[in-house]
């Protein structure tokens, strides 16, 4: 199992000091560490207006860093398509792959939040519709071996190809999936998926029947399954106190930064979306005491490799990890960074134990 570092450059609490700028550099900082502690990937999230994240602009920050890294794969967590047309998309991330040598993994979604997309004149109602036509966009525009055109109900584009072109034949591409909408996007077109644990375990009983309901639709869409991926946050604890941080850290995550962002009335979010009410509702009266393994990978690193032992055996090809949620300093962030590359990651194959031999 890979191990990847990911953020979504969440900043947005109260009495916060930490400015948007000096978090994003932080979060170069720590892509960079990345690379020379031997983490397999980097995403970084894609946010606008400081609705959950501070961090707009993935594929600036990642190829910022693709001269002064050699391994790590680089990725957008996720990009938000609806916002998007997909031709910049398609020409934009394609160029990254040039530039990196073939290190990109494109990873996409819809977004949750509202207020993101009424400045760009978005229409939330439609997301799912818009991201389904932009991935037909991109596929095209990557995979089409001459010229091709698309016309559907968003887009018009006329026969035409975009320069450059992707290194990777194909460009690995990923659907952020908390749902069987997702799913069946990913699963149609035989793309691969990537999960939230909380998500996968409230929609689907757990990430083991997460990655069953996907290979399902795989095998009925006549596809063959790709690689199935997840997030988690993260906090290497080895006492009760430093245990009881990082809950605390998680909640404030959730109270200050999510809610926010999912709260939303009902008639303003897409039939596709109603799911998110019961989400709103679990978080509203969580405590500290009912975080679990299918939100967070909490405690010692003996107890995290334990639960990622679970995770592998569920199907999950690959974990990015979320080290700097809730406002944690940066020197705290490295130094767990660090300490899960020498305890936790050594008990797992992966393309870091051939970087450290």
């Amino acid at each position: 199992m890979e191990f990847g570092y990911f953020t979504l450059s969440d900043n947005h609490y109260v009495g916060n000091t930490r400015s948007a700028n000096q978090f994003v550099m932080e979060i170069r900082e720590q892509a960079l560490l990345a690379d020379r502690l031997g983490y397999h990937s980097v995403w970084v999230g894609e946010h606008h207006f400081d609705a959950l994240g501070v961090n707009s602009r993935p594929d600036l920050l990642l190829a910022s860093i693709a001269p002064l890294t050699k391994h790590v794969r680089l990725a957008p967590a996720v990009s938000v398509l609806p916002l998007h047309h997909p031709l910049h998309v398609a020409e934009t991330w394609a160029t990254l792959d040039l530039l990196s040598g073939g290190r990109v993994d494109f990873a996409c979604g819809r977004g949750y939040d509202r207020r993101e997309y009424l400045p760009f004149g978005a229409d939330f109602m439609v997301s799912a519709e818009h991201m389904e036509e932009s991935i037909d966009v991109l596929l095209k525009a990557w995979n089409s071996p001459g010229p091709w055109s698309h016309k559907g109900r968003f887009f018009d584009i006329p026969e035409m190809e975009i320069t450059p072109k992707p290194v990777q034949q194909p460009l690995p591409v990923y659907v952020a999936s908390f749902s069987m909408t997702s799913i069946a996007m990913a699963a149609a077109r035989g793309l691969n998926v990537i999960y939230a644990p909380f998500a996968a375990g409230m929609n689907f009983g757990g990430l083991d029947r997460a990655v069953g309901a996907y290979r399902e639709a795989c095998v009925k869409a006549g596809r063959k399954p790709g690689r199935a991926m997840c997030s988690y946050f993260i906090f290497l604890a080895d006492d009760e106190k430093a245990e009881d941080y990082g809950r605390e850290a998680q909640m404030r995550y959730f109270r200050e930064a999510v809610l926010p962002a999912f709260t939303m009335k009902r008639e303003h979010a897409p039939p596709t979306m109603h799911y998110f009410e019961k989400i709103v509702d679990i978080l509203q009266n969580m405590k500290k005491e009912d975080l679990s393994d299918k939100s967070i990978l909490l405690g010692s690193s003996s107890k995290i490799v334990e639960t990622l032992k679970r995770v592998e055996a569920a199907g999950i090809e690959e974990v990015i990890l979320y080290f700097n949620v809730g406002a944690k300093p940066n020197a705290l962030v490295q130094e767990q960074m660090h300490k899960f590359m020498a305890e936790v990651a050594p008990h797992f194959d992966g393309s870091h134990r051939r970087r450290a031999a």
